[in-house]
């Protein structure tokens, strides 16, 4: 892509990696609003992997139907530097938001050393490639850190002088990635700073974290796509907000004219039992929890006929009142963490203090933005099935 300097000396110009990803997409649009150019990174994938974005990138043949590009994309990946080091040298970033990760905590177990690769070492590289194209006083840097640092929490609620204690190879990573993020900050006077963000949700979640996985099985189970519910630790307790609350206290922490590491929280805390009776209530099902440990289950007691028939839809009644009495959610060992993180609260005191940094969004608005969102997905996999076509079964 050819670069319009004139242009860029004039407009603020953002790099996002991962891009592609739930906090990247809502980004993307946050700064687009905001007049800035900009540009993401693409990893090579056999499948496309540009869903949440469509909207914003534009494939090439467009340029003959004469519409605007709204991001730019580049070829590269967070394990590979001279692609970092040819990108950012060319786009010359004013800010760059350091987003892409393999983000999946359980899955950190199994793939810890790929997890390391572009988790902590991505980071590196990036602040590397900074440092190397001399660019420390040209551009902004923010690093997204983790609640999943505090891990085994050592006060509550955590805050930023909070010792950190991560329990699994992704949250180690992401202690490296902060660390050297404030490191170079220190070293060579790189406006970096951590955002240590806590558990943010919106329709655009990945569909195997926790809140979309309820989200999107419970939909499916009200239209006879699937029978239970499979989850891990039910009692763990997670401070949830919303990823539009939360990519824009990443824009303000790159404002600040002083660099900086901040928590990012509602200051509530909420167990997943409860997210999953939440979800449920959406449609009309009302979920009740009995028996503990492995043998516990989510139960319906209750169907709302007007809410199932106003939410999913009245030909799915029959279907919903059906399921009365029986057990829809249950535990499977399979998906405990080998080392649990059982409650994460976050203060953001100082985002708020220092940000003017306000949460909009309260537990029950995610919920209802995702169910709504995921009812109308599934009624789009139902139709397609009652017509005799295939659907793939993503029950994870």
């Amino acid at each position: 892509m050819k670069i319009d300097r004139k242009k860029a000396m004039n407009q603020k110009v953002a790099l996002i990696t991962g891009i592609t990803g739930q906090d990247g997409s809502h980004l993307a649009e946050f700064l687009i609003d905001k007049g800035y150019e900009v540009h993401g990174l693409l990893r090579r994938s056999s499948s496309f992997n540009t869903g949440r974005i469509e909207h914003l990138y534009l494939d090439e043949w467009v340029r003959d139907m004469k519409q605007k590009r709204l991001v730019n994309l580049h070829w590269a990946d967070m394990t590979d530097s001279s692609s970092l080091i040819r990108i950012i040298g060319e786009i010359r970033p004013t800010e760059i938001y350091n987003l892409a990760a393999q983000s999946h905590v359980k899955v950190s177990f199994e793939l810890p050393e790929y997890t390391a690769d572009v988790v902590a070492l991505g980071t590196l590289r990036l602040l590397e490639a900074i440092h190397l194209l001399r660019m420390e006083d040209k551009m902004r840097f923010y690093q997204a850190s983790t609640s999943e640092l505090f891990g085994l929490v050592q006060e509550m609620p955590q805050r930023e002088t909070t010792p950190f204690y991560p329990r699994s190879p992704y949250a180690v990573a992401k202690l490296y990635a902060y660390w050297i993020t404030v490191n170079y900050r220190e070293a060579y006077g790189i406006h970096a700073s951590n955002g240590i963000l806590f558990n943010h949700e919106s329709p655009l979640r990945g569909e195997t974290f926790v809140t979309r996985k309820i989200t999107r099985s419970s939909s499916r189970i009200a239209m006879g796509l699937q029978d239970r519910l499979y989850l891990g630790n039910l009692s763990a307790r997670r401070d949830w907000g919303h990823a539009k609350d939360y990519v824009r206290s990443m824009y303000l922490i790159l404002q600040r004219d002083t660099p900086d590491d901040y928590v990012v929280a509602t200051g509530v805390t909420t167990e997943v039992r409860t997210f999953v009776q939440l979800a449920f209530s959406e449609i009309g099902f009302t979920i009740e929890f009995r028996g503990e440990g492995l043998n516990e289950e989510g139960v319906v007691t209750a169907i709302d006929a007007d809410r199932v028939t106003q939410t999913v839809g009245e030909e799915f009644l029959s279907h919903a009142r059906s399921l009365e009495g029986k057990a829809i959610v249950a535990v499977d060992p399979a998906y405990f963490r080998p080392t649990e993180v059982e409650v994460l609260l976050g203060d953001a005191t100082k985002a708020r203090n220092l940000l003017h940094w306000q949460p909009e969004y309260t537990l029950a608005d995610i919920v209802h933005d995702m169910m709504e969102s995921d009812v109308q997905l599934m009624k789009r996999e139902a139709y397609l099935k009652q017509g005799g076509f295939s659907i793939y079964n993503y029950f994870e």
